[in-house]
């Protein structure tokens, strides 16, 4: 579909997941680039009213800056494909394989891409089967906690021994059904984003905390230092471009994703694949893209005008 076709975009913003906030300034900001560039544009938040209610009829094509469950995970897509209408990113079973991290780690691990090891954790969990599971595959602490369905680092707990991993898996089970135990990865923070099927750039991350959390992503007092392109000779930072590009056609992702890896010992390790990456003044794919000569609007409408349905 051309421009003229998507005259009336809808911002989809907001939602109920832990990145509320976040998905609000996305929202905004996309909002704003999309109105500099011609489009009339309108937002709903299914916070406040029910997907059901969008107005199909006063409407060509749906931007979605929803952010984390209910917003990226497949449940809005459905929605969007059963009203018939256009809409951006991933469609719905790319979404559900990419925020589940189980799901995508299969998938990488099927197209062998290198992702670090890792075990779900369930409520009814055995202790030793867990520490099995640590000497068999020789992963050593620290290890890593996190949410089998979230995203921005939500939950994320890095443990340092036994009695702290068990204290934090029991803490975790609390609030998720699922979570995952995974192996720590030392080295570079290297994050590639791919845009329409291309991967246009790597970025370095040097955080000032433990890792790349909540705060480092999106609290200016805990910025995390950038560095563009990241610092890699040119033979691996192309290779990081194509591994990036690989697992974006492997979960058979559309229009913008962003890829997070660990760079160690000579080789990449994927931790996992955003369907819906963060537009925000401190964000990473506007950064990326920028290097690129992609200015932030530019970059907004060639992510609208892949938008489709049956994605």
């Amino acid at each position: 579909m051309n421009k003229k076709k998507f005259r009336n975009v809808l911002v989809v913003l907001g939602g109920t997941s832990g990145e509320r906030a976040v998905s609000l300034e996305t929202g905004r900001a996309c909002l704003k680039a999309l109105k500099k560039k011609g489009y009339k544009v309108s937002t709903f938040d299914p916070k406040i009213k029910n997907f059901n209610l969008i107005n199909k009829n006063k409407i060509d094509v749906i931007f979605n800056a929803l952010h984390g469950r209910d917003g990226e995970d497949g449940v809005a897509q459905s929605y969007f494909e059963y009203l018939k209408i256009p809409y951006t990113h991933s469609g719905v079973i790319s979404s559900f394989n990419a925020m589940n991290k189980i799901s995508s780690k299969e998938i990488f691990i099927k197209n062998k891409i290198k992702t670090p090891k890792f075990f779900s954790i369930q409520n009814k969990y055995n202790k030793k089967k867990i520490i099995s599971f640590l000497n068999s595959k020789n992963v050593k602490f620290p290890i890593v906690l996190k949410p089998t369905n979230e995203g921005s680092s939500l939950g994320v707990e890095i443990c340092k021994n036994k009695n702290k991993m068990f204290q934090k898996i029991n803490h975790l089970l609390k609030k998720y059904s699922e979570i995952i135990l995974e192996e720590h990865i030392a080295g570079q923070e290297i994050q590639v984003a791919v845009i329409n099927g291309n991967s246009i750039g790597a970025i370095e991350l040097i955080p000032k905390r433990l890792f790349y959390d909540y705060r480092a992503k999106y609290t200016k007092k805990a910025k995390t230092e950038h560095v563009m392109p990241a610092r890699l000779n040119k033979k691996k930072y192309v290779e990081v471009l194509k591994i990036a590009k690989k697992a974006h056609e492997s979960l058979q992702c559309r229009g913008v994703t962003r890829s997070d890896f660990k760079f160690f010992n000579n080789n990449f390790y994927l931790l996992e694949i955003n369907t819906q990456p963060v537009m925000t003044s401190l964000s990473l794919v506007p950064e990326i893209a920028n290097f690129k000569g992609i200015s932030f609007e530019n970059l907004v409408e060639k992510i609208l005008l892949d938008a489709s349905i049956n994605r």
